[in-house]
């Protein structure tokens, strides 16, 4: 492998811990900026030679540390009970993950964390306030739900059980 190939892998790689620690400051571009890359990531790290062993464990470490962090910022919500429980409930997964290597505990713990942090900030983006941001939350939380429910378990079922290359699949590419 050479330097530059390197050198990019490392800087992906700290991209992965860094975004996700500005949350703290710019919730919803930091959080919908973190989706995006994990999204992306695998694609770049594995084409630029990185082992899927190196790499699945290297996400799987920065998914929790993105976690970590939106719990952080959860705790300032209204909502806190609701990500503090779903922040334990991915926790049991990723736990279980690391214990056994099988990628099916991602599937019967799915990260409903990520996807709310995503929905809540984009109505703190719109509504300007948090109080506002939770009224709108209310308001429309049955939608909310129905969505982050029918996308976690679609998602989870064809990144873990199905092993479906997204990428492969629409783009005729793989990293």
């Amino acid at each position: 492998m050479d330097t530059l190939s390197v050198l990019l892998q490392l800087f992906v790689i700290a991209l992965k811990f860094l975004v996700p620690a500005t949350m703290l400051w710019f919730p919803f571009p930091a959080a919908w900026g973190n989706y995006f890359l994990d999204v992306v990531d695998g694609d770049i790290l594995l084409l630029l030679g990185m082992d899927e062993g190196v790499y699945q464990t290297i996400d799987k470490f920065a998914d929790y540390i993105s976690y970590i962090f939106m719990l952080v910022l959860g705790l300032r919500w209204q909502i806190r009970k609701t990500i503090i429980a779903l922040f334990a409930y991915r926790t049991i997964g990723q736990v279980l993950f690391f214990a056994t290597r099988n990628e099916t505990m991602f599937f019967f713990f799915q990260n409903f964390l990520e996807p709310l942090v995503m929905a809540y900030t984009l109505l703190l983006f719109r509504n300007k306030t948090e109080p506002k941001a939770y009224k709108s939350y209310k308001k429309h939380f049955y939608l909310i739900w129905a969505i982050i429910i029918a996308y976690k378990v679609w998602n989870e079922w064809y990144l873990h059980l199905a092993n479906v290359d997204l990428s492969q699949f629409f783009f005729g590419f793989s990293g």
